[in-house]
C-alpha cells in the first residue's frame, strides 16, 4: 500500500518549495494529499506521514524521511508544543483537511452551524452571536452581534453581507490562511450572517496580492452554491490600496468608486453598499461564526477569554522571531509569553527591543510592558491596539526613530486624501521627524519677525520640535476621518516615549 504524504498548498509553503517536495514524494511512489497549513511557518514545507511531521523539507530529504532516518523529524504534530498549547476553534481544521474537499469539511463539523441557524428564527441567531461576546477581529473590536442586530432591524428590501478580506497589515496572514486553507468556513459564516439579517447577496473583497486565496474562494463558492442557496456570494478583487481596508472606503471600491473614506454617520449598518443596510465583518469574525452557531458554541465561546474580550484570537507571530507562525489562543495570555516562550525570542538571537502589535499603525511595545494581557481592554489602557492580532518583533539593532518616520511616510503614501489631518498632517510629520533626527533647527515665525528688526535669529529647539510633533499627532488622532490618520500617532508617540535616544542626533544650525 502506498504511503500517504500530506503537504500544505498554502502560499507560504509554496514559496518555500512545497510543490517540488510534493513532486519528489510522488516520484517515489507516494500518494500526496495537499492540505491546509498547520501554521508552523518556520517548518514549511512541513511533511506529515501518519501524523508525524518532518520539516522544513526539501526534495533531497525524501529518501531519509521515507526510511525513517531523517534528522528533520519533529514527532507527532498534534503533540508539538507549538500546537498542543493552542485552543483552536477558527483553525481547528488547520493542517487536517483538504481545502476544497466538501467531504472533509462535512466530516469535521462543516455546515452544522448553518443548518442549526436555518432552523432558528433570525433574531435567535443574532441573540446567539450577542451571547457569545464575539467582537470584530479587526481594528476597534466592535461587538459583532450589535452590528448584526442593527442591520436586522434596519428597514430595507435589500441587505448585504460584505467580508473585508483586504488583509494589508504587516505581520498578518490569518485571513489568507483561512481563505486558502478553510474557505468553506468563511462562506458558511457569511451564509449564517445573511440568514440572521435578511441578506440575499454577499461579497468577499480580497486584495489582488492574494491570487491563491482568490482562486480557492472562487472554487469553494462554485462547489457550495447549492448548499448556500438562496444566498449568493461573489469575490471582488481590490487594487491594493491600504485605505480600502477601512469599511467605507471598501464599500466605495465595491461600488466602482474611488476608494476614499465616507463620513459617518450614516453607518454602513444603516446605509452601506449601494445605500442599503450592510454587515461589514472581516474574515476572522465571519470564520468564527460557524463555531458560535454550533450546538452550545455561543456558551463555550463566551466562557473563553477575559473581561469583555471573549473567545480565541489567532495571533500571528512575525518579524525577527525564531518560531514565526499562527498561534490561536484565548484572550488573556501575556505578550511576553507569546513572544518569548511561544515565539522563542528573536531569530537573530539578540535581545528583543520592541514589538509592534496591530499592523503598521499599531503601537511599539517595550519589553518592560510584556506583562500586558493580550486583550482589548488591557491594550487600550496601555495606548496600544490589538487590531488584527499581528505581532512583529524587532531586536536591539532596530532604529525606532526610523520606524516612527516610516509610520508617517506610510500614512502619507496610503492616505485617500479625503481629510486634512491625515493628508497634510502625515506629510508634515515626515518633515518634522526628519528635522528632529537630522538636528537641523528651524526658524519660527517669531524668529523671522525678529530678523526683520535686526534682532538675533530665533530657532525652534529639538524639544520644541518634539512638542510640535506631539501636538500634530493629537490633531491627527482626533481629527482624522478614519483609522489611517487616527492610528498613525500610535507608533510615533510610543517610539518617542520608550526610545527617545533614537530621535537624538548632533544638532547644527541649518539657517
Amino acid at each position: 500500500m502506498a504511503t500517504v504524504v500530506r503537504i500544505s498548498d498554502d502560499a507560504l509553503a509554496l514559496a518555500c518549495g512545497a510543490d517540488a517536495v510534493a513532486a519528489a514524494f510522488a516520484a517515489a511512489g507516494c500518494v500526496v494529499e495537499r492540505v491546509s497549513s498547520w501554521g508552523m511557518q518556520w517548518l514549511e514545507p512541513l511533511v506529515e506521514i501518519a501524523g508525524k511531521g518532518f520539516g522544513p523539507a526539501t526534495p533531497d530529504d525524501v529518501s531519509a524521511i521515507l526510511d525513517g532516518s531523517s534528522a528533520k523529524a519533529i514527532g507527532a504534530i498534534d503533540a508539538h508544543p507549538f500546537i498542543a498549547g493552542q485552543q483552536r476553534l477558527t483553525f481547528a481544521r488547520a493542517g487536517k483537511t483538504r481545502p476544497l474537499s466538501l467531504e472533509d469539511y462535512a466530516a469535521t463539523g462543516g455546515w452544522a452551524g448553518l443548518n442549526r441557524a436555518r432552523a432558528m428564527a433570525s433574531q435567535a441567531v443574532v441573540d446567539d452571536v450577542l451571547q457569545s461576546g464575539l467582537r470584530g477581529r479587526g481594528g476597534a473590536g466592535f461587538p459583532a452581534g450589535i452590528k448584526w442586530k442593527t442591520v436586522a432591524d434596519a428597514p430595507g428590501s435589500r441587505k448585504y453581507i460584505v467580508c473585508n478580506a483586504d488583509e494589508g497589515d504587516s505581520g498578518t496572514f490569518a485571513d489568507r490562511m483561512v481563505m486558502e486553507g478553510d474557505p468553506f468556513q468563511l462562506i458558511e459564516g457569511m451564509a449564517i450572517a445573511a440568514h440572521a439579517v435578511g441578506a440575499g447577496q454577499g461579497y468577499i473583497y480580497v486584495r489582488s496580492e492574494y491570487p491563491h486565496a482568490i482562486a480557492k474562494l472562487n472554487a469553494a463558492i462554485a462547489l457550495s452554491r447549492e448548499i448556500l442557496a438562496p444566498f449568493r456570494v461573489e469575490v471582488r478583487v481590490g487594487a491594493g490600496a491600504y485605505v480600502c481596508g477601512e469599511e467605507t472606503s471598501l464599500l466605495n471600491s465595491l461600488e466602482g468608486k474611488r476608494g476614499e473614506v465616507r463620513a459617518k454617520p450614516p453607518l454602513p449598518a444603516h446605509e452601506g453598499l449601494f445605500g442599503c443596510p450592510t454587515v461589514v465583518n472581516n474574515v476572522l469574525t465571519l470564520a468564527a461564526i460557524p463555531h458560535v452557531l454550533s450546538d452550545g458554541g455561543a456558551r463555550l465561546y463566551n466562557s473563553l477569554g477575559v473581561d469583555r474580550s471573549k473567545g480565541t484570537m489567532p495571533v500571528q507571530l512575525a518579524g525577527n522571531i525564531l518560531h514565526g507562525g499562527l498561534y490561536e489562543v484565548a484572550f488573556g495570555i501575556t505578550l511576553g509569553e507569546l513572544v518569548n516562550e511561544i515565539g522563542g525570542g528573536t531569530a537573530s538571537g539578540r535581545p528583543v527591543k520592541a514589538v509592534q502589535v496591530g499592523g503598521p499603525l499599531g503601537a511599539y511595545i517595550h519589553p518592560h510592558q510584556f506583562h500586558l494581557s493580550f486583550d482589548y481592554e488591557a491594550f487600550a489602557a496601555a495606548d496600544a491596539l490589538i487590531g488584527h492580532g499581528g505581532i512583529v518583533v524587532f531586536d536591539d539593532t532596530a532604529d525606532m526613530g526610523h520606524l516612527a518616520r516610516f509610520a508617517m511616510e506610510f500614512c502619507a503614501v496610503e492616505s485617500c486624501g479625503k481629510c486634512t489631518p491625515c493628508r497634510i498632517g502625515s506629510t508634515r510629520g515626515v518633515e518634522l521627524l526628519d528635522r528632529i533626527r537630522s538636528g537641523v533647527r528651524t526658524p519660527d515665525p517669531v524668529g523671522a519677525l525678529a530678523q526683520m528688526h535686526n534682532a538675533p535669529k530665533a530657532v525652534r529647539t529639538a524639544e520644541q520640535d518634539i512638542v510640535l510633533l506631539e501636538d500634530l499627532c493629537e490633531t491627527m488622532k482626533f481629527g482624522s476621518l478614519c483609522a489611517l490618520g487616527g492610528f498613525t500617532p500610535y507608533p510615533v508617540l510610543s517610539a518617542l516615549r520608550h526610545w527617545p535616544q533614537d530621535f537624538q542626533r548632533e544638532t547644527h544650525d541649518g539657517i
